[in-house]
């Protein structure tokens, strides 16, 4: 059977991180604060390292790649669970990325990335030609995976196309269970980029942002899905998904302890009743990334790429 959560992790350690305006086209969670770029540099490598001890205290492997900004600037080099896909088999799938400046990550770093694996029985799987096409699909970013029951969810976007996500599908043997999400911006309903802001499944339990899938069908779809899978919803609203309630991640630490990790901004939005809901099985283990959050519109899930 598949495992759900891993022990392994990758993280990329930035050089020059800083609100990027490519992304920002899509992502409305990112805030640009005006701060010089190297403030903000400065403010999320304390962060990083900060959030990297705190993983490896609890015996969670990090792999940490240092980012170097020599050749490429590669601004959301910070956020590398979106240009690759890690599977269960010695499976890695390259993916196709929305904005021009964030493929350069896969040059930057693919290298380094296979040290950390078993290159003599490594399969790599390209999908990055896509990109030519315009189509995209930014791995577990784009897509929520449920391993040991062989479901993905995915939100469809600009940077989640419906026939790449199936077609990643039916390579790798899930069941692909396509929805549109939406959140509130400026008065206006509006695409939300990556599924995993809203959604994140852990091994006993899944975390949702229902509401954000405005289509009943849809809504429904997704419901009867993570019920047959036997998952505990926890249905959180917008405002929570606002402060990333829906980009958590479930690893693996010391004796087989499981962490559920999370950002301070998703711990003081969510209720006393869906904590104690995650803690019936797995431990809250909270880090601080306030400045990544809102440079880079994404959270501690984003920061991190599980290795299986």
């Amino acid at each position: 059977m598949n495992r759900q959560i891993t022990n392994h992790i990758a993280m990329v350690r930035p050089s020059a991180f800083y609100f990027n305006t490519e992304t920002a086209a899509n992502d409305f969670f990112q805030k640009n604060l005006g701060e010089k770029h190297d403030i903000v540099q400065a403010k999320a490598l304390i962060e990083f390292d900060g959030f990297v001890d705190k993983l490896r205290s609890k015996g969670i492997n990090v792999h940490v790649i240092q980012d170097n900004n020599a050749v490429y600037s590669t601004p959301d080099s910070i956020f590398p669970n979106n240009w690759f896909v890690s599977l269960e088999g010695d499976k890695l799938v390259l993916c196709p990325m929305f904005a021009e400046d964030r493929r350069l990550e896969r040059i930057k770093f693919v290298g380094s990335l296979i040290e950390t694996m078993d290159r003599k029985k490594l399969e790599i799987i390209d999908y990055t030609d896509y990109e030519k096409d315009g189509r995209f699909l930014e791995g577990t970013g784009a897509m929520v995976l449920d391993r040991a029951n062989k479901k993905a969810y995915c939100c469809l976007s600009q940077r989640a196309d419906e026939g790449l996500f199936k077609q990643f599908c039916k390579d790798f043997g899930f069941k692909a269970i396509a929805f549109h999400g939406f959140q509130s911006y400026r008065e206006q309903r509006v695409a939300i980029y990556h599924t995993n802001v809203m959604m994140a499944i852990g091994e006993k339990y899944a975390v949702v942002c229902l509401d954000a899938i405005d289509d009943a069908d849809e809504r429904k779809m997704v419901v009867d899905e993570l019920t047959e899978s036997g998952k505990e919803i926890l249905d959180v609203s917008e405002e929570e998904i606002d402060n990333f309630a829906g980009n958590e991640i479930e690893l693996i630490g010391d004796d087989d302890q499981h962490y559920t990790v999370m950002t301070h901004s998703t711990f003081n939005v969510l209720t006393d009743d869906q904590k104690a809901e995650i803690e019936k099985t797995s431990e809250i283990l909270v880090g601080d990334v306030h400045t990544i959050e809102a440079y880079g519109g994404g959270s501690v899930r984003c920061m991190i790429s599980e290795i299986f």
